[in-house]
Protein backbone atom coordinates (compact mmCIF):
# COMPACT_ATOMS: atom_id res chain seq x y z
CA UNK A 1 0.00 0.00 0.00
CA UNK A 2 1.35 3.42 -0.97
CA UNK A 3 2.21 5.88 1.77
CA UNK A 4 1.03 9.47 1.82
CA UNK A 5 4.55 10.51 0.75
CA UNK A 6 4.40 8.08 -2.20
CA UNK A 7 1.04 9.49 -3.30
CA UNK A 8 2.36 13.06 -3.06
CA UNK A 9 5.54 12.27 -5.01
CA UNK A 10 3.57 10.41 -7.71
CA UNK A 11 1.09 13.29 -7.95
CA UNK A 12 3.95 15.76 -8.47
CA UNK A 13 5.51 13.59 -11.19
CA UNK A 14 2.17 13.32 -13.00
CA UNK A 15 1.59 17.08 -12.61
CA UNK A 16 4.99 17.86 -14.16
CA UNK A 17 4.18 15.66 -17.18
CA UNK A 18 0.72 17.24 -17.41
CA UNK A 19 2.25 20.73 -17.52
CA UNK A 20 4.99 19.77 -19.98
CA UNK A 21 2.41 18.20 -22.29
CA UNK A 22 0.55 21.52 -22.12
CA UNK A 23 3.68 23.30 -23.38
CA UNK A 24 4.96 24.65 -20.07
CA UNK A 25 8.68 24.95 -19.33
CA UNK A 26 9.61 23.62 -15.89
CA UNK A 27 12.08 25.98 -14.18
CA UNK A 28 12.45 24.39 -10.77
CA UNK A 29 11.02 21.64 -8.59
CA UNK A 30 10.77 21.24 -4.84
CA UNK A 31 12.35 24.63 -4.19
CA UNK A 32 13.14 25.15 -0.50
CA UNK A 33 13.67 28.60 0.95
CA UNK A 34 15.16 28.36 4.42
CA UNK A 35 12.63 27.21 6.95
CA UNK A 36 9.72 28.77 5.07
CA UNK A 37 8.97 25.53 3.27
CA UNK A 38 8.79 24.31 -0.29
CA UNK A 39 7.08 25.06 -3.59
CA UNK A 40 6.41 21.96 -5.66
CA UNK A 41 6.81 23.31 -9.20
CA UNK A 42 7.93 26.60 -10.72
CA UNK A 43 7.27 26.93 -14.44
CA UNK A 44 6.78 29.26 -17.38
CA UNK A 45 3.34 29.45 -18.94
CA UNK A 46 3.70 31.96 -21.75
CA UNK A 47 4.81 35.23 -20.19
CA UNK A 48 3.98 34.12 -16.63
CA UNK A 49 6.20 32.53 -14.04
CA UNK A 50 3.83 30.19 -12.23
CA UNK A 51 4.29 28.84 -8.72
CA UNK A 52 2.39 25.56 -8.57
CA UNK A 53 1.24 23.74 -5.46
CA UNK A 54 0.31 20.10 -6.09
CA UNK A 55 -2.10 18.31 -3.77
CA UNK A 56 -2.76 14.60 -4.29
CA UNK A 57 -5.31 12.22 -2.79
CA UNK A 58 -6.41 8.63 -3.25
CA UNK A 59 -10.00 9.71 -2.71
CA UNK A 60 -12.05 12.76 -1.79
CA UNK A 61 -13.49 11.02 1.27
CA UNK A 62 -11.78 13.61 3.49
CA UNK A 63 -12.27 16.52 1.11
CA UNK A 64 -11.00 17.66 -2.25
CA UNK A 65 -7.20 17.96 -2.49
CA UNK A 66 -7.33 21.65 -3.36
CA UNK A 67 -9.07 22.41 -0.05
CA UNK A 68 -5.72 21.76 1.67
CA UNK A 69 -4.37 25.03 0.24
CA UNK A 70 -5.56 27.10 3.17
CA UNK A 71 -4.96 30.84 3.66
CA UNK A 72 -1.96 29.96 5.88
CA UNK A 73 -0.54 27.74 3.12
CA UNK A 74 -1.10 30.55 0.61
CA UNK A 75 0.90 32.97 2.79
CA UNK A 76 3.66 30.39 3.10
CA UNK A 77 3.77 29.88 -0.70
CA UNK A 78 3.96 33.63 -1.20
CA UNK A 79 6.99 33.87 1.14
CA UNK A 80 8.73 31.03 -0.66
CA UNK A 81 7.95 32.53 -4.10
CA UNK A 82 9.49 35.81 -2.98
CA UNK A 83 12.53 33.82 -1.85
CA UNK A 84 12.80 32.12 -5.24
CA UNK A 85 12.65 35.48 -7.01
CA UNK A 86 15.32 36.86 -4.65
CA UNK A 87 17.65 33.88 -5.10
CA UNK A 88 17.27 34.00 -8.89
CA UNK A 89 17.49 37.80 -9.15
CA UNK A 90 14.03 38.16 -10.67
CA UNK A 91 12.36 41.00 -8.87
CA UNK A 92 9.87 42.12 -11.50
CA UNK A 93 7.98 39.11 -12.77
CA UNK A 94 4.53 38.51 -14.12
CA UNK A 95 3.63 35.67 -11.84
CA UNK A 96 0.68 33.75 -10.54
CA UNK A 97 -0.13 30.91 -8.17
CA UNK A 98 -1.82 27.76 -9.48
CA UNK A 99 -2.99 24.63 -7.71
CA UNK A 100 -3.09 21.23 -9.34
CA UNK A 101 -5.27 18.75 -7.50
CA UNK A 102 -4.54 15.15 -8.41
CA UNK A 103 -7.04 12.47 -7.48
CA UNK A 104 -6.05 8.89 -8.14
CA UNK A 105 -9.02 6.77 -9.17
CA UNK A 106 -8.07 3.09 -9.51
CA UNK A 107 -4.46 4.20 -9.91
CA UNK A 108 -5.23 6.66 -12.72
CA UNK A 109 -4.51 10.34 -12.04
CA UNK A 110 -7.28 12.86 -12.68
CA UNK A 111 -6.33 16.54 -12.66
CA UNK A 112 -8.11 19.66 -11.55
CA UNK A 113 -5.91 22.60 -12.55
CA UNK A 114 -6.89 25.84 -10.85
CA UNK A 115 -5.18 28.76 -12.56
CA UNK A 116 -4.64 31.89 -10.51
CA UNK A 117 -5.92 30.00 -7.46
CA UNK A 118 -5.10 32.92 -5.18
CA UNK A 119 -3.47 36.32 -5.42
CA UNK A 120 -0.50 37.82 -3.66
CA UNK A 121 -1.91 40.19 -1.08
Amino acid sequence: MATTHDIARSGEEHAVRFLQESGWQILDRNFHYGRAGEIDIIAHDGEYTVFVEVKSRRSVRFGAPECAVTPAKQRQLLRIARGWMYVHGRGELLCRFDVIAVEFQNGTPHFHHIRNAFTAA
